[in-house]
């Protein structure tokens, strides 16, 4: 058997940085409806596909300004 990965994955470490939260902020957003379900779950966690992610990143969060545009001034 011979399952075609559809596209790069991503594990919990890599969506934390693509979302910019913590381990504990992203388990409640992983429980979100919305959120997309994971591609496969092995034994050491889940793994998602990248593309499923970033069409989630793009369609429910909010962007995060550029750390230097935070600062009044």
């Amino acid at each position: 058997m011979t399952d075609e990965v559809p596209g790069p994955l991503v594990a919990a470490g890599e969506i934390l940085k693509m979302l910019g939260v913590s381990r504990s902020r992203f388990r409640a957003i992983a429980m979100h409806p919305n959120f997309p379900r994971p591609f496969q779950t092995l034994s050491v966690g889940s793994v998602w596909l990248r593309s499923d992610v970033e069409a989630y990143i793009a369609a429910y969060r909010q962007p995060r300004p550029a750390a230097d545009e935070d600062e009044p001034g």
